[in-house]
């Protein structure tokens, strides 16, 4: 059965084009938070695509070591980073299962201390189960959340495969009855009970935290905060969601 959804707009088979190596960490299941300067405007399944700017070595390296280190602090040592960062293809999908804020994720206890210091932007989209495409497909991006065309979709549905994370995770929702519960404001209570995680003050990771941003501001600054390796969509969708698309940057530890 397919994953429940919810999807504002004009959405039917939602992808964001993301810049590698972010793109491949997530669908690989390495990274499991994409941060945004917007939320989420849908729940359910996303699908990654990979923009065409090729990744410099000093990047690739630079969001390893950080992700080697916050999954150190959960005990993970052994990491299979991908061969590749392929470009300008359809890599695989996620399954976007809520978004809330950065103070919230920050002291969320109830999920693993890595994922938490993975909070670094404004907003938090929380993604599960994550698939790679066996061969991926050759496509142009755009800007924001927008829809594949349905021959592309119909023969990438047939073409997933299940991925082993390193850390798999499973958001809790704060009502089990409710699969739409996660959203800006839920986890409030958190963020008045708890304390932001005390492995940041770890030299070894402060200083990888640091690498990562520093690697992610190579594309906010350029072309006024917009990836220029992205085109901008021109398909028919709301004027609220064609704002949030225009409001989209590269934050850092993300795409």
């Amino acid at each position: 059965m397919g994953s429940k959804s919810r999807i504002s707009g004009n959405y039917r088979n939602p992808c964001l084009t993301m810049h590698q190596p972010w793109a491949s960490l997530l669908v690989e299941g390495i990274k499991r938070i994409e941060g945004r300067s917007w939320p989420s405007p849908i729940t359910g399944r996303l699908w990654i695509h990979a923009a065409g700017k090729i990744p410099d070595p000093e990047t690739i390296k630079a969001m390893e070591d950080f992700y080697r280190e916050i999954y150190a602090v959960n005990g993970i040592t052994d990491i299979k980073f991908p061969e590749h960062y392929p470009i300008s293809r359809l890599l695989g999908c996620v399954e976007v299962v809520g978004c809330v804020t950065c103070e919230e994720l920050v002291c969320w206890e109830e999920v693993p201390e890595g994922v938490r210091l993975e909070g670094q932007t404004n907003y938090c989209w929380l993604c599960e189960q994550p698939q790679r495409l066996i061969v991926p497909f050759e496509m142009r991006g755009f800007q924001g959340v927008y829809n594949l065309e349905k021959k592309i979709y119909e023969a990438a549905a047939r073409g997933l495969s299940p991925v082993k994370a390193p850390l798999p995770v499973k958001f809790p929702l704060p009502d089990p009855r409710d699969p739409f519960s996660l959203k800006p404001g839920s986890l409030v209570s958190y963020r008045s009970s708890s304390s932001p995680s005390e492995a940041e003050k770890s030299p070894r990771l402060a200083a990888a935290i640091a690498g990562a941003r520093a690697a992610a501001t190579q594309f906010s600054k350029q072309n006024g905060s917009q990836p220029t390796a992205i085109k901008v969509q021109e398909m028919p969708v709301s004027t609220r969601t064609r704002n949030k698309s225009k409001l989209d940057t590269d934050s850092p530890l993300n795409s």
